[in-house]
């Protein structure tokens, strides 16, 4: 990395991340009661036993800031992170700008296994990991499914990959109607699946995602610089001496695991992968090593906007998180699919 590359990147870095501190703080402060930021920082400071209770702090605005508000945000910094590196995973393995796992299925797969589990009544099993493990199994065998079906010779091409993953989508969606004729009583969770939200979410499900999205990041960092073997194109990375077939495998686990866990305590929330990687490219380069940490910022600080944005914009009535994204993400990917077909015409 060159020293002004290098001074770009830190200045990328450090903006995204005082964005991010300002968005957690403004997301907690804004709802049906106003609690200012600076009354939020002191709660933080005290439970984090750097100072006293604040004594002009009500309980009641102890209890909408640590039990109500807070699980609720970090929960979102953690979907954003986990959804933005899922994206840039698949997007550096397809070598394709409009991978992203809502697009192409994964999202899809990891709601209908876990609403699977739903059903069958064993969502409060083992804490519900059994939901968090069975959205993994489900994302991992969609994003096998549609790889396999979008490989046409070296390379998935744009057109393969959006037809596999609507049709893999359109599928899935046919089980989920299935599914959903058996449902009963718990059809309203189903309908929290396809909408997506993280209403009523408390501790336990930052608990329940927290060590899968950090399992998943930690790989992630550990394939960036392979990834990087992987723009080069196949033949060049296995010339370098890349086990290209095994880290087909590891890039699709380690995608489908952080997709997984996003969708098991959110839904299905589609465009935060697609879009958070395209634009920090434009500032921080291709380099995955700088990517990967930038999009795991930048999906943060989009998730908890847009949720932010859903509970407060039609206020006390709550807007389906999901909806949000796809009104911000749809324009963007018609903008981005139109681009690409371009650079095909032109042979880029």
């Amino acid at each position: 990395m060159t020293a002004p590359g290098a001074r770009r990147y830190h200045r990328v870095m450090l903006v995204s991340a005082l964005l991010l501190v300002a968005s957690v703080l403004v997301a907690v402060a804004v709802g049906a009661v106003l609690i200012s930021p600076w009354t939020t920082v002191r709660v933080f400071a005290w439970k984090l036993h750097l100072t006293g209770r604040p004594d002009d702090v009500s309980r009641a605005a102890e209890v909408i800031v640590l039990q109500l508000r807070l699980p609720r945000v970090l929960l979102a910094v953690l979907v954003g992170a986990g959804l933005g590196a899922s994206g840039m995973m698949f997007q550096g393995l397809f070598r394709n700008p409009l991978a992203d796992p809502a697009i192409i299925g994964v999202s899809s797969g990891a709601a209908l296994a876990a609403i699977v589990v739903i059903v069958a009544g064993a969502g409060a099993a083992a804490g519900g990991l059994l939901v968090s493990g069975a959205a993994f199994v489900g994302a991992l065998l969609t994003a096998f499914l549609v790889y396999r079906l979008a490989r046409i010779g070296p390379a998935v091409q744009v057109a393969t990959l959006l037809l596999a993953g609507i049709a893999v989508a359109a599928a899935i969606s046919s089980v989920m109607s299935l599914v959903m004729s058996f449902a009963g009583e718990q059809i309203r969770s189903i309908y929290f699946w396809l909408l997506g939200g993280l209403s009523a979410r408390g501790w336990s499900s930052v608990e329940a995602v927290a060590p899968f999205l950090a399992v998943g990041i930690v790989c992630a960092t550990l394939l960036v610089r392979d990834l990087n073997l992987m723009a080069l194109g196949e033949e060049r990375a296995a010339q370098l001496g890349l086990d290209v077939a095994v880290f087909k495998r590891s890039a699709i686990a380690v995608g489908a695991l952080l997709a997984a866990a996003a969708v098991s305590v959110a839904g299905v929330i589609g465009f935060v992968g697609l879009m958070t990687p395209h634009v920090l490219r434009l500032f921080v380069g291709s380099d995955h090593r700088r990517l990967l940490p930038a999009s795991l910022l930048g999906g943060a600080i989009f998730m908890v906007l847009a949720d932010l944005v859903a509970r407060t914009a039609m206020a006390p009535e709550e807007l389906p998180l999901g909806a949000v994204t796809a009104l911000i993400g749809a324009p963007f990917f018609l903008w981005l699919l139109r681009r690409e077909h371009g650079r095909s015409l032109r042979g880029v």
